[in-house]
């Protein structure tokens, strides 16, 4: 596996690919891999000729300062994870690498960025955008592989894709979210969970699925309500927020069809904030 930590090196091993027509697929993470992201990995692998990982943490996507400091980096693991998978290249940028100076670009997403994750984190996923659209730049891959737990990051990222960077010709896929045994969804911030916030964190799941098979019973507002009300029941949970949207334009149905809805959630487990969905 090649280690690259500057746009430059990248740059002559894309080409290097490119020139021998291989397909490059481009599976972009902030580090502290688990087996969701090990998932992507193999994913790209079953369709493209050549994987790129990148690691970075982008501060422009944290509007809590001590949420980014705090983030979890486990770059040797990570490459040593990324190597076992059989990764081709790991793009491992410098903040002054990929900001040598400051991003102003500020995009339109027709209001998807102001629900649910954006009422909450202001500013976060233009962050997304900004570095997403730079390492696309740089890898220039032909498809791009993203986890179906940000359920909202990959409606923006279609959109970034489609309004913003046709001319890339790049491929969204996204990926089954993958669980632990107990259903918690998988997440580097789970490793930041105390014993007690982890044993109670899989609610979060077992209450949506519960609900989902129930949702004929309810009105749309008292699915919501029941599903607040049971997770924060736990002492250790705290609902921030849940929605049930429609998935192309991330709005509030009236009622749910199957297919085209989606339950999304986030759950402060102490000072850990989860996120999870699921589709009817």
């Amino acid at each position: 596996m090649i280690v690259v930590r500057n746009k430059l090196d990248l740059n002559f091993h894309i080409a290097k690919f490119k020139k021998n027509n291989k397909q490059i697929g481009f599976v972009p993470t902030m580090g502290a891999l688990h087996d969701g992201h090990i998932s992507l990995i193999k994913c790209s692998k079953q369709k493209d000729d050549i994987v790129v990982c990148s690691i970075f943490v982008n501060p422009t996507q944290f509007n809590n300062n001590e949420d980014l400091i705090k983030y979890p980096r486990e770059e040797k693991e990570d490459i040593e994870k990324l190597k076992k998978a059989e990764c081709n290249i790991v793009f491992i940028p410098s903040v002054s690498e990929m900001y040598p100076e400051e991003d102003k670009r500020v995009f339109d997403f027709d209001g998807i960025d102001k629900v649910m994750e954006g009422k909450f984190r202001n500013g976060h996923f233009n962050g997304v955008a900004q570095i997403v659209s730079k390492l696309f730049s740089f890898v220039k891959p032909d498809t791009a592989y993203f986890g179906r737990k940000d359920f909202q990051q990959v409606a923006i990222l279609k959109h970034l894709n489609e309004n913003y960077l046709k001319h890339l010709n790049i491929e969204i896929i996204a990926c089954d979210i993958l669980r632990e045994d107990d259903g918690l969804a998988m997440s580097s911030r789970n490793k930041l969970l105390t014993p007690e916030h982890r044993k109670a964190a899989p609610l979060i799941q077992k209450v949506l699925k519960k609900y989902k098979t129930r949702y004929e019973d309810f009105t749309v507002k008292e699915l919501m309500k029941l599903i607040e009300g049971e997770i924060n029941k736990n002492k250790f949970l705290n609902v921030e927020y849940i929605d049930i949207v429609n998935n192309n334009n991330l709005k509030t149905v009236s009622e749910i069809v199957e297919g085209e809805t989606t339950t999304c959630i986030a759950v402060f487990a102490g000072n850990v904030r989860l996120i999870d969905n699921i589709s009817f």
